[in-house]
């Protein structure tokens, strides 16, 4: 079993130190804040605020580490495919 001393180092090695990648996140998110936020559903929401991370996590550290990249992806997939089923719904 991993301890978590392991799990953060490792993290740290990919993502950049904690604190710069947390005010890049809230940076992001504060700037998404200033549209039209309040229209979006929770969905919409939540994928932006992932990618958020994911993109600050590639500012921050590893650009050229495919899982963020990827994850990005799958996100915008699953609000396409939400819209898709229930295009009027928020």
């Amino acid at each position: 079993m991993t301890d978590i001393t392991t799990t953060l180092t490792q993290r740290g090695q990919r993502y950049g130190d904690f604190t710069g990648q947390s005010k890049i996140t809230q940076d992001i998110k504060r700037a998404m804040r200033q549209g039209n936020w309040p229209d979006l559903s929770d969905p919409q929401r939540e994928c932006l605020e992932m990618l958020a991370v994911k993109i600050s996590r590639i500012l921050n550290g590893d650009p050229d580490y495919h899982d963020n990249w990827h994850d990005i992806i799958g996100y915008t997939t699953l609000v396409a495919e939400t819209i898709n089923r229930n295009p009027n719904q928020k």
